[in-house]
């Protein structure tokens, strides 16, 4: 796996800044600023305001989201906080409440 993971059983608060792909399964409570890919897998919790180039959920992130390209909402991700990307995308079985900004 490329990048940074922050694997299950860690936790961190606190801000953080990545310049390469960052993978989340474990806790982050803060703010997650990336120009690469973030990735929140299963059992997976952002707590934080996202700022990333691209963002695919299938864990859990309470915050907003701005991404550059797009925001993938996989099966059995839950989002809750606003989202503002030129593209979003939700699976069957996933879980949003916020509003959607496309105008980017």
């Amino acid at each position: 796996m490329a990048g940074t993971l922050i694997a299950e059983g860690l936790s961190i608060d606190g801000d953080i800044t990545c310049d390469e792909e960052l993978t989340v399964q474990g806790s982050l409570r803060g703010k997650l600023t990336s120009t690469d890919q973030v990735n929140v897998i299963a059992p997976g919790v952002i707590e934080a305001d996202l700022s990333a180039h691209s963002v695919s959920i299938s864990g859990q992130v309470t915050g907003d989201i701005t991404a550059t390209a797009r925001v993938d909402l996989q099966s059995g991700g839950r989002l809750i906080g606003d989202v503002k990307a030129a593209r979003l995308t939700i699976a069957d079985g996933a879980s949003f409440k916020g509003n959607v900004d496309m105008d980017v």
